[in-house]
C-alpha cells in the first residue's frame, strides 16, 4: 500500500493512481464533426472544380494522379481476370475445342497464303 503522504506530495503535473491520460478526454464525436467539415468541403470544392482539377493533375502531376487511385482502391482488389478456374476438365476441353474450331478457318487461310510460318506441328483430326 502507498502512503498517503506520498500522494499528498506528488506534483499536480503527474497522474494520480489509476488515472490515465486526459481524464476529459476529447469530446464525443468531434472527430467525426472534423471529418464530416473536411469531406463536405471537399465535396464543394469538386462541385465548383470537379473534372477540371483531375484533368490537371492527371496532365501535370501524372504521378499524384496515380498516388489518388491507388488510394481509392480497395486494399484487397481481386483482379483474377481467369473465369475458367470453376470449370471442369470436360468444360475445359470442350472450352478449347470450341475455340479451335472458331479459329481453324483464320489459321488455314493464313497459312494457304504463306504468312503464317512455325504454327508447330500439324495435327490430324
Amino acid at each position: 500500500m502507498s502512503d498517503p503522504t506520498d500522494e499528498e506530495q506528488r506534483p499536480e503535473h503527474l497522474f494520480k493512481p489509476g488515472q490515465s491520460g486526459n481524464p476529459q478526454g476529447r469530446p464525443k464525436g468531434a472527430r467525426n464533426k472534423l471529418g464530416e467539415a473536411f469531406i463536405e468541403a471537399m465535396h464543394a470544392d469538386f462541385e465548383q472544380h470537379g473534372v477540371a482539377a483531375i484533368v490537371r493533375v492527371r496532365e501535370e502531376k501524372p504521378d499524384q494522379y496515380l498516388k489518388v487511385i491507388a488510394s481509392i482502391l480497395p486494399k484487397d482488389l481481386n483482379v483474377n481476370i481467369n473465369n475458367m478456374d470453376d470449370l471442369t476438365d470436360d468444360q475445359l476441353i470442350e472450352r478449347i475445342r470450341s475455340l479451335d474450331s472458331a479459329i481453324r478457318p483464320f489459321l488455314d487461310a493464313q497459312g494457304a497464303s504463306g504468312s503464317v510460318g512455325g504454327t508447330g506441328p500439324e495435327t490430324t483430326h
